[in-house]
């Protein structure tokens, strides 16, 4: 009975993760419609695309702990309702200003909910199987980019209204998942700190350290590599290749992110030396032959060089995450994730956003190539220098797992 009962808040938090992480894709396929309407500049549309950025950042420095001290519950509550709020902002945008509070509001509401996600999954992963938790964690982002990309490119491309729809949806589907949550069990007992923990910090257990630096280089390759796609290649298909269906911008999306969440299932029982590798080598090739590719206006490649790109994504961001996770102490897990999911989205905007600054002096197709550059370049030093990381084994990993889960639960 314990088992059910732990199994179904399990898979209620996953999904829950899987819709608000979604909803940050919803927007990428909508770009190309906003900049039609509102005369919007490749910068703007960058701006746009990082203010979400700026607003996960944000929350996730400052309310990352939170969650540690308060138990996972009432912060998850207040995030998913964030998030609801800001696909009501977004549906009802006018204009560039708009949009950007939408998303940068997007930002905050999911920064705030993803650490104690995170922690929650790990906390209710059903018994006997504690690897299920770090497979979640590492699979959903990915999975959750596809689903939201392509289910909002097919919206924009065939359904009434689609800058309203679009949010109408998701907002809704998260509204009914976030009246669950207060039925779900709280393993996380309250102790002081809380207001202390709002002071903006990335605060790593010490146990976690060693893994977190070492995985760091390999996690911010993996997340530049979606900021490609999701930033920049919606554009490249409309500008480059002419493609005006919307629909095509998101599933080039869901190709590169599903492949990576495709990746991240079909490796979790492999050691990460090997993973690492394996997302390393995808990473390099998928970058190479997307951004020749664009180069030589070759739309095939491109649509090739997403998939592999992708599983470069999965791979890369996996094989660290799923160790650096089982080393979290039980009191430390949504700080530690929280300080991963800083390395991630800084790595996801930052670029972006320059990139965005530069088009208008060099051109789309020469900053998709220095785009793909930098994602080699740090790809690549994800494989040097020496690292724990890569001397473990799945077994190793999710025994540490097992061992760190909390004692009875609460009442």
């Amino acid at each position: 009975m314990a088992t059910s009962r732990s199994s179904t808040w399990f898979w209620v938090l996953a999904v829950l993760f899987l819709v608000a992480v979604a909803s940050s894709a919803v927007p990428s396929p909508l770009y190309p419609v906003y900049a039609a309407e509102w005369d919007l500049s490749p910068f703007m549309l960058t701006a746009a695309f990082a203010a979400y950025m700026v607003g996960i950042l944000a929350s996730v420095l400052v309310a990352g702990r939170l969650s540690d001290h308060v138990g996972r519950r009432p912060v998850l509550v207040v995030g998913s309702l964030g998030i609801v709020v800001s696909h009501v902002v977004l549906a009802t945008a006018g204009g560039f200003a708009a949009l950007v509070a939408g998303r940068v509001e997007q930002g905050v509401a999911v920064g705030v909910t993803l650490g104690a996600l995170g922690a929650a999954l790990i906390d209710q992963a059903p018994p006997g199987r504690p690897e299920l938790a770090s497979t979640v964690n590492a699979a959903m982002p990915a999975l959750a980019l596809s689903v939201g990309a392509l289910a909002s490119g097919t919206l924009v491309q065939w359904a009434p209204a689609p800058e309203v729809l679009v949010y109408v949806v998701f907002g809704s589907v998260l509204a009914l998942l976030t009246l669950l949550l207060p039925l779900v069990p709280d393993d996380v007992e309250r102790r002081p700190g809380a207001l202390r923990s709002l002071r903006p910090a990335i605060s790593v257990p010490a146990a976690s350290r060693v893994e977190f630096r070492s995985g760091a280089r390999a996690i911010a390759a993996s997340w530049a590599v979606a900021g490609l796609f999701l930033s920049l290649m919606p554009s490249a298909l409309a500008d480059v290749f002419g493609t005006s269906s919307h629909f095509a911008a998101g599933a080039l999306i869901a190709a590169t992110t599903g492949a990576g969440a495709s990746a991240v299932v079909a490796l979790q029982h492999v050691d990460a030396r090997r993973a690492l590798g394996v997302g390393v080598a995808a990473l390099v090739t998928g970058s190479v032959l997307t951004v020749a590719s664009v180069l030589l206006q070759l739309l095939p490649g491109v649509a090739l060089g997403a998939v592999v790109a992708g599983v470069g994504f999965g791979a890369g961001f996996q094989a660290p995450l799923r160790l650096v996770l089982a080393t979290a102490p039980p009191t430390g897990r949504a700080s530690l994730i929280s300080a991963v999911y800083v390395v991630c989205y800084v790595a996801y905007g930052l670029p972006a956003l320059v990139a965005g600054l530069l088009v208008p002096w060099l051109g789309l197709s020469a900053v998709i190539a220095l785009y793909g550059t930098l994602v080699v370049i740090v790809a690549a030093l994800a494989l040097a220098g020496p690292r724990r990381l890569t001397d473990a084994r799945p077994s190793e990993e999710h025994a540490v797992i097992a061992t760190a889960r909390p004692g009875p639960r609460r009442p």
